[in-house]
């Protein structure tokens, strides 16, 4: 599929195939995400070649599709005046739900993303977090079998964030809705998707599972000991580890295998204070950098 607008290619002869699940899409500004996104959805009309959602056309079965799919867009798409659960029950008509079951559902929704006690006030006095959390809800209203979030958890506050993403990760895990999430924030991406695509400048650069991803690349741990980091750097030292002190306390170094169980031996064996242990540290970070690096891409 391809889109050009003048003489800017946004999507530039992506192919591929994306199984049910939980997707994170990746990309610098500009790549390509939103476009992408907004094609799949027939929003945009691509300017050469197709696609299917759910197996269905885009091009032939517009109407059917949409009635499958849920989409949060990035910026604001609320109807002035209207409250939030007139504007939730409103989307969930659009979607081809009787007014009833749409009003029904909509306070359902509200209640699940934290907003039952904000669906009557008016969506033009919601705060940023609030207006976030109203998007999702319509998005959800008619029960999709896919849901499409671009930046979903902008402009939420820390405890706003941590229940949208709990909430977004049950979608696939508890529910059976594939999610497609669109976002910068790589950690939230490797917390709920277990399968990345990352796009730039309109290319496919990679669609594969992240666990797979995860083990073409070293693997590190990082340790933050609670106490005596001189012995743990020389105990792991002296059983044959290259470590590399980190500036905020941590130790770093590979690790032949996903297994942190030696560790905790060397832990065990000579006594050391309890430490956090974390393993593959930033590693989608370091995937989604050497994507670029390796596509001659620049961020």
């Amino acid at each position: 599929m391809t889109k050009v607008y003048g003489n800017q290619r946004a999507l530039s002869d992506v192919t591929l195939r994306v199984p049910p699940g939980a997707i994170g899409l990746l990309g610098p500004n500009g790549a390509g995400k939103t476009t992408l996104i907004k094609c799949l959805l027939n929003l945009e009309t691509p300017t050469s070649g197709t696609a299917k959602v759910l197996g269905l056309d885009i091009r032939v079965s517009q109407r059917s599709s949409r009635e499958k799919v849920g989409y949060s867009p990035e910026r604001d798409c609320h109807i002035p005046g209207m409250a939030g659960c007139e504007y939730v029950t409103y989307c969930g008509q659009l979607s081809g739900m009787s007014f009833r079951q749409a009003r029904q559902r909509a306070h359902e929704i509200l209640d699940l993303v934290g907003m039952g006690q904000e669906r009557y006030r008016s969506v033009d006095t919601y705060s940023t977090g609030m207006r976030q959390r109203a998007k999702l809800a319509q998005a959800l209203v008619h029960d999709p079998r896919i849901v499409f979030l671009d930046e979903p958890t902008n402009g939420l506050d820390p405890d706003g964030r941590e229940h949208i993403l709990n909430l977004v990760g049950s979608l696939w895990r508890e529910l059976g809705i594939s999610v497609v999430i669109s976002s910068h924030l790589l950690p939230d991406i490797e917390r709920i998707c277990d399968r990345v695509i990352i796009i730039a400048h309109g290319r496919l650069l990679v669609h594969d599972r992240i666990d797979v991803l995860k083990n073409q690349r070293r693997r590190t741990v990082e340790i933050a000991p609670s106490g005596e980091l001189d012995r743990y750097a020389n105990v792991l030292t002296s059983a044959g580890n290259s470590v590399e002190r980190l500036s905020n306390g941590r130790l770093r170094l590979d690790t032949p295998t996903e297994s942190i169980e030696w560790i905790l031996e060397l832990i065990r064996t000579n006594r050391l204070p309890p430490a956090e242990i974390v393993s593959n540290p930033n590693v989608l970070h370091e995937l989604f950098l050497a994507s670029l690096s390796e596509n001659g891409i620049n961020v």
